[in-house]
């Protein structure tokens, strides 16, 4: 290696972040806050309490404090599988023939396979703190559901999962890590909750979505004595737990005295991109370096580069608060593509409002052209990528080769949010040439955007 950086940089122990980072608190705008679809008015923390935990509320609504400590139960489980590596793409560097340097924080190496574990401990030791029972929760991919359940366990709670039905039936082992962790996993839309049997009945054979699924854990949380609501991406509070990914990532190149000029991140609810970038767009809020980041989305679910910034449910059963995101519509049931955790109508707030300030940038990417990118990786690499971390694969490629292009020498991040070993039939269905692409049309979209509440 001739310039001498090294293929992986940990950090030690003793370097891990002993605090997450709120970049709310840098943020001269901040995010709206959650409404009350029934009056209107921003949520309190006594009406959020009835949903979420006690300490997750005052997390949730926190726009100042700048750094908040991890607790010291929760670092002692993080040190099961963290610091994760930055790992230098020599590989796919080569293979590319870039002038770029490519790097990736890889948050595969643990049993979840993936950067959801993080937020999962996080939630259920505050769970656990505040008394309760157990808590419900939704999967797309079945990444968070597999986290949370691991992170139940582990402190004694009960793990109710409403699990999107396509992916449910798509990706049979994931569901299937869950019970052997203890977890009670239950394809959406469901007959076993009130707004499941609606949304059944005004879509018959639907393949689900995040909003249902949302819908139906809500429902089943506020309804059961001793239970609390659990979410794994767009909330504020999951993006401060995952800053642990950005901080950590910050460290590494510090240490190795590298500056990222381009940060990418696949983009869902925004639980993976905020982690990542957040200390990064914290210098940049301050002005204290720049960075170009880039957030990646599938085009069939494309919430930033083809949604309304406007307040909407964040569920499909409209029993949540109201979140100014951008958004596709509540309703907006997306194609059955393989990348699950991508396939959420609207993204963070936080995210949201960055994007709006043209803080950020987002592009959408097709289906088979992630795969072709994804299998390129895996065969340089040596890892399999979750068809979610595809996403930003795809990007930092594209990026790679406008170097090429040009001859500019820059530095390149992605987030490698997980493994795709449970993801084999999506990489059956491409291997075979019978993955397709779809993308919604401009009527769709327009049909969908006229259901948003008129509000705020």
């Amino acid at each position: 290696m001739a310039d001498k950086i090294p293929y992986k940089t940990y950090l030690t122990e003793e370097e891990m972040p002993t605090q997450w980072y709120n970049v709310r608190a840098d943020m001269k705008q901040k995010p709206a806050p959650l409404l009350n679809p029934g009056t209107g008015k921003p949520m309190t923390a006594e009406e959020l309490s009835g949903v979420f935990c006690e300490e997750l509320v005052k997390q949730e609504l926190d726009n100042d404090t700048p750094y908040i400590d991890i607790p010291r139960e929760i670092q002692d489980f993080y040190r099961m599988y963290r610091p994760s590596p930055l790992v230098r793409a020599y590989c796919l560097e080569k293979a590319l023939d870039t002038p770029a340097k490519i790097y990736y924080k890889f948050e595969g190496n643990n049993t979840s396979g993936s950067h959801k574990l993080n937020s999962a401990i996080a939630q259920a030791y505050y769970a656990k703190k505040q008394g309760l029972k157990g808590v419900t929760t939704e999967t797309g991919a079945g990444q968070w559901g597999t986290a949370l359940s691991m992170a139940c366990a582990y402190l004694g709670l009960d793990c109710k999962v409403y699990m999107v039905k396509v992916s449910y039936e798509q990706k049979p082992f994931r569901r299937e890590v869950m019970r052997t962790y203890g977890a009670e996993v239950t394809p959406s839309p469901s007959d076993t909750t009130e707004v499941g049997r609606k949304i059944l009945a005004e879509h018959p054979g639907t393949t689900g979505s995040l909003g249902c699924a949302i819908s139906e854990a809500v429902e089943v949380a506020v309804s059961t004595e001793g239970y609390r609501y659990v979410l794994g991406s767009v909330l504020n509070q999951v993006l401060l737990h995952q800053s642990i990914i950005g901080l950590e990532t910050h460290a590494a190149f510090k240490k190795i005295g590298v500056k990222p000029d381009v940060i990418i991140g696949c983009a869902g609810g925004g639980s993976n991109l905020g982690g990542l970038i957040a200390p990064f767009m914290g210098e940049k809020l301050r002005g204290e370096a720049d960075y170009r980041i880039i957030a990646v989305e599938p085009a069939s679910c494309p919430s930033f580069t083809r949604g309304k910034y406007a307040y909407d449910f964040c569920d499909t059963g409209k029993v949540c608060p109201l979140a100014k995101m951008y958004t596709l519509g509540s309703g907006f049931i997306p194609s059955a593509n393989h990348a699950g955790g991508l396939r959420y109508h609207g993204m963070s707030s936080t995210l949201s409002e960055l994007y709006d300030q043209k803080l950020m940038e987002a592009v959408s990417v097709e289906q088979t052209s992630v795969f072709a990118a994804a299998q390129q990786f895996a065969r340089v690499e040596g890892i399999l990528p979750a068809p979610e971390s595809s996403h930003a694969i795809r990007v930092a490629i594209n990026e790679a080769l406008r170097c090429k292009q040009t001859g500019e020498e820059e530095t390149i991040l992605f987030g490698l949010t997980g493994t795709g070993y449970f993801d084999m039939v999506a990489y059956q269905k491409f291997n075979d040439g019978t993955m397709t692409d779809y993308i919604p049309t401009d009527e769709e979209l327009e049909k969908s955007f006229a259901t948003l509440p008129k509000i705020g």
